[in-house]
């Protein structure tokens, strides 16, 4: 139906190119209206980019908790702003929706929630009695809009978030109707395989979607494009099973990374380190990105958050360490090791 939507959100750069592959997910999965909210921190790069990806880019305003106090609980100080989301009750032109967020991507036609009635959801990994609200299907409504406002104003979020203020306004989701109850495969935690690793053997071949819940998203790790594996810390539990990143990288790489190519959001990293190739070799010691395939390979294993405010410094290596990390292929490419601290170290060995 034409007047049937699925939405998403996007707050920065980073989390853009999350709703990028979720709309590449959801393309290749349903021919339902696509819809972005963004906030004015997203680029005008990455909203061309966007536009052609979903049929509707809309820009909202910000709307944070600043509860620190709760969200300091969660150790996600960033989850303020996800109140952010309550402008999808705004989009009035459609009958019926399905919030995604942008940290899912869809594994197959999921169209059969738009049968279910608001607010149909999940329920959260952490505490099941809860639903997840990375995916929900329900009614856009200026009078519920208005209602969810007064309920962050007057009594806040349980948990600083949008999560805690969705429950607290649905509150009977829990105990009134099982239908409204949405199995885990439409919202099958990445993190939670591990806790239940018999449950996702029998089951998770069934997966609709997959949500990379917890600090670490998908666009923090590294890919290696000859291999096609994901590299991060050992310690990460998402790693268990490799298989739903490597899944995202490829819809990334094969999908998203010539649209942000064509439209020069990654075009001048890409260009600095081609060009400057042979001098980088020399200055960074014995690198292993020494002929020009190799960088542009190194491109694809970058981080993918370098539009957002940068990062605190992190701590100073010795040269030796460095010499270490580069002939490992570790290229710290947004900090010591960015175009412009390499253009800068250039410029200063050519005077």
């Amino acid at each position: 139906m034409a007047d049937h939507a699925y939405v998403t959100l996007a707050t920065n750069d980073s989390y853009a190119k999350g709703a990028l592959v979720l709309g590449s997910s959801l393309q290749k999965n349903t021919s339902k209206k696509l819809v972005v909210l963004i906030t004015p921190q997203v680029s005008e790069s990455m909203r061309r980019v966007l536009d052609k990806v979903y049929d509707v880019v809309r820009v909202v305003d910000v709307l944070d908790s600043e509860d620190s106090a709760h969200l300091a609980l969660m150790e996600r100080p960033e989850l303020g702003v996800t109140l952010t989301k309550l402008h999808c009750w705004t989009l009035t032109e459609y009958t019926k929706c399905v919030f995604m967020d942008a940290d899912t991507v869809v594994l197959q036609n999921i169209d059969d929630l738009f049968e279910r009635e608001e607010l149909s959801a999940a329920p959260d990994p952490g505490w099941p009695d809860c639903f997840n609200s990375g995916v929900f299907v329900y009614r856009p409504s200026i009078e519920t809009h208005n209602q969810l406002l007064q309920l962050a104003t007057d009594q806040g979020s349980f948990d600083g978030g949008d999560q805690g203020l969705l429950n607290s306004f649905f509150s009977t989701w829990a105990t009134k109707d099982i239908h409204k109850h949405l199995p885990f495969i439409y919202n099958l935690s990445s993190i939670s395989i591990y806790s239940y690793l018999p449950a996702f053997k029998a089951f998770g071949a069934d997966a609709k979607v997959v949500h990379f819940l917890g600090k670490v998203k998908p666009w923090n790790y590294t890919y290696d494009g000859k291999t096609r594996t994901v590299k991060g810390d050992a310690h990460d539990q998402i790693l268990t099973h490799p298989e739903f990143l490597n899944l995202w990288w490829d819809i990334y790489t094969s999908r998203i990374l010539p649209l942000l190519t064509e439209h020069g959001v990654v075009k001048d990293v890409a260009t600095g380190l081609k060009a400057l190739s042979g001098l980088v070799c020399s200055l960074a010691y014995s690198c292993r990105f020494c002929k020009e395939e190799e960088v542009t390979e190194a491109v694809s294993q970058m981080s993918i958050g370098a539009a957002e405010a940068a990062p605190p410094p992190p701590p100073s290596v010795s040269s030796e360490e460095r010499r270490e990390r580069w002939e490992q292929g570790q290229v710290d490419y947004m900090g010591a090791d960015s175009y412009e601290n390499i253009k800068k170290k250039l410029d200063a060995y050519l005077q």
